[in-house]
């Protein structure tokens, strides 16, 4: 069992702020799926399980992900490597994406928590950039992407897409970090 994890903050005030990405990205993979959202709530978040996957949007706030995460990840049984974590970097380029096998939370919040409530930090990563604050970080990354962005953020919903699907469907990482790390370099 593999889980995909897309890092955001619940409710309307936060839609289509940068922080929420991973929210964003795995909307844009459920578009075109037939996955059902199951009401869970002791997992606190918004779960939607197939036969070989779970895909988790955690509704926690982003500074306790760990908590969904790791309430999902003990009740599955599923282990560290197995659990794709997508989230926002603003140390990145504007939709650069980079992916990682492992790491530290480099100041994200949400890896911090789910670091802490895992007890590890041996999660593979999807970091999208969302380039460089010119205001203060916090008000950066809550911040709404303007309609220019957001039109600019559907280019990058196809690698999305097929980085999950190779994930779910048990590819290496190794690979498929190779493909998509050097497919991205131009950004």
């Amino acid at each position: 069992m593999r889980l995909v994890v897309g890092l955001g903050n619940p409710h309307l005030k936060y839609k289509n702020t940068r922080h929420n990405v991973g929210f964003m990205v795995l909307d844009a993979f459920l578009k075109n799926k037939k996955i059902k959202l199951k009401n869970k709530p002791e997992f606190k978040g918004e779960i939607y399980i197939d036969k070989d996957f779970i895909l988790l949007k955690p509704l926690t706030y982003m500074n306790l992900s760990g908590q969904s995460v790791n309430l999902v990840k003990n009740y599955y049984k599923i282990e560290e490597e197995e659990i794709l974590i997508i989230s926002d970097d603003f140390n990145l380029p504007f939709l650069k994406l980079r992916l990682r096998e492992k790491g530290s939370a480099g100041g994200h919040n949400g890896l911090k928590s789910i670091i802490q409530e895992t007890g590890s930090s041996d999660f593979k990563r999807l970091r999208i950039g969302l380039g460089s604050p010119e205001i203060e970080t916090i008000d950066f990354v809550l911040s709404k992407f303007s309609k220019e962005e957001l039109k600019q953020l559907e280019v990058i919903y196809k690698d999305t897409n097929e980085i999950i699907e190779e994930f779910i469907n048990g590819k290496t990482y190794d690979s498929i970090m190779n493909r998509f790390n050097s497919n991205n370099e131009s950004l």
